[in-house]
């Protein structure tokens, strides 16, 4: 039996179906936005929208669409990267499924700091790598083809470290081990993340068909403190984005962009049963 690289990332069959999915991933939502400012973000976004893009000429609204809804992302990584702390450029941080590489690429030009991106997509590695070639940054930021739940990577060696829309793949527990062990003392740890409302009950309809759609897990809310406490990862601020992200879905729903999950989004969003939080946590 020939043992590849994959087999010592993939952990799971479950990991390799993952990995499978996001290799021959070539989603319109995802590709286009990107391709604005060479930012591939991969997330969802925030704040108050421009309606006005709906309107004016037929012929470059796909455009003004475009560049609205990967405005509104590129608002989302921002917040998230406002709550990693004060970087220096000597710290080294991690983007904990770094998809295509937009988060890290801007954590580098925002701190000038050294990045590390992981992802268990090797299609999504080499294209990071390559855009973060292309920006001349590649010294500086580097994407590995690597399990988040056991990167390799020295203990104590991260200032901060984060995962956007990404823990919902994984064992949560297993998760904020691995951050906890990589963060040194003092280090910052930030996710955003969609989860169900305990308050809510179960998860509800919409949320079933989010897991169907993207072959994920959404955690409920109250896991994320469990295990953050468990791994000695203790909030510093929790952020309720869910307000803050309808209105993108709600564009997102009426444009040649939308994929078909957009109403389950606004529907679980709508009724209570979903939520879209940031938390940060520092590691003590």
């Amino acid at each position: 039996m020939t043992v590849t690289q994959g087999d010592h990332v993939l952990s799971s069959l479950y990991q390799r179906s993952i990995a499978d999915y996001w290799n021959t991933e070539k989603n319109p939502v995802n590709l286009r936005l990107g391709e604005v400012d060479g930012i591939y973000h991969h997330h969802y976004g925030i704040g108050d929208v421009d309606w006005s893009v709906l309107e004016g000429p037929e012929d470059t609204r796909e455009e003004r669409v475009t560049r609205e809804l990967h405005r509104l992302e590129s608002a989302q990584a921002d917040f998230l990267l406002n709550h990693l702390g004060p970087l220096q450029p000597h710290h080294r941080v991690m983007d904990a499924g770094s998809g295509r590489g937009g988060s890290s690429l801007v954590a580098n030009l925002r701190y000038g700091c050294d990045v590390d991106g992981v992802s268990i997509s090797e299609a999504q590695v080499g294209f990071a790598n390559e855009q973060a070639r292309l920006r001349g940054v590649d010294d500086k930021v580097r994407f590995h083809f690597r399990n988040m739940l056991d990167t390799g990577f020295p203990t104590g060696s991260l200032q901060a470290s984060w995962n956007n829309e990404s823990t919902m793949y994984v064992e949560l527990s297993l998760l904020f081990a691995e951050h906890a062990r990589l963060l040194a003392r003092g280090g910052r740890y930030v996710c955003i993340t969609g989860c169900y409302n305990d308050a809510y009950g179960l998860p509800s309809k919409a949320i079933s068909q989010i897991n169907a759609h993207y072959i994920c897990d959404i955690h409920p809310r109250s896991s994320y403190f469990k295990e953050m406490a468990a791994n000695r990862l203790v909030p510093v601020s929790v952020v309720d984005l869910t307000a803050a992200t309808i209105p993108y879905w709600e564009l997102r729903a009426k444009t040649h962009l939308a994929t078909g999950i957009e109403q389950a989004f606004l529907d679980a969003y709508n009724n209570g049963s979903f939520q879209y939080l940031l938390i940060a946590a520092d590691r003590v």
